[in-house]
């Protein structure tokens, strides 16, 4: 796969705008080539890959290559929407990477029982944020194979 074929979309879905900031600013700092789309809930999450509502236009375009999820969001929370996004066959070979505040026992058992590939606790500060971004950028863009992001058929 050539580099350009690795260039899929990350999209993270957290509530707190300075969070997606820091993101961003973490992405950039790390030189992260992957475009960065930010959402604010799971509710527009699904939406959004199921390309409904003001998310329309995009049908046709590629999914997302990886999701990054926070759990605990108004309308939809990020358990919700992971289950959800795991349930659907044109949607559940999307990796999704829960990225949140939580260290609880049962957050983590669910979020993997619900099909997440990766739980991370958000790091405090933009150094060790850096160090996250490039790790899954590492992993996620160098490493691993990631489906190509052409929508599916639904199956179910």
């Amino acid at each position: 796969m050539s580099n350009e074929d690795r260039l899929f979309t990350f999209l993270m879905v957290d509530d707190d705008p300075d969070d997606r900031m820091l993101f961003r600013e973490a992405c950039e700092e790390v030189r992260l080539r992957n475009p960065v789309e930010f959402l604010e809930n799971g509710e527009q999450l699904v939406d959004y890959l199921n390309r409904v509502g003001p998310y329309a236009k995009l049908d046709g375009q590629p999914l997302p290559g990886i999701i990054l999820l926070d759990l605990n969001m108004p309308l939809k929370d990020g358990r919700e929407a992971l289950e959800e996004i795991k349930a659907s066959a044109a949607l559940r070979h999307i990796p999704i990477i829960v990225l949140t505040t939580s260290k609880d026992e049962n957050d983590i058992l669910s979020s993997y029982g619900l099909g997440a590939s990766s739980y991370i606790v958000k790091p405090v500060s933009l150094d060790r944020l850096m160090r996250v971004v490039n790790s899954i950028g590492e992993y996620w863009v160098q490493i691993v194979e990631v489906p190509n992001g052409t929508p599916q058929a639904e199956i179910d």
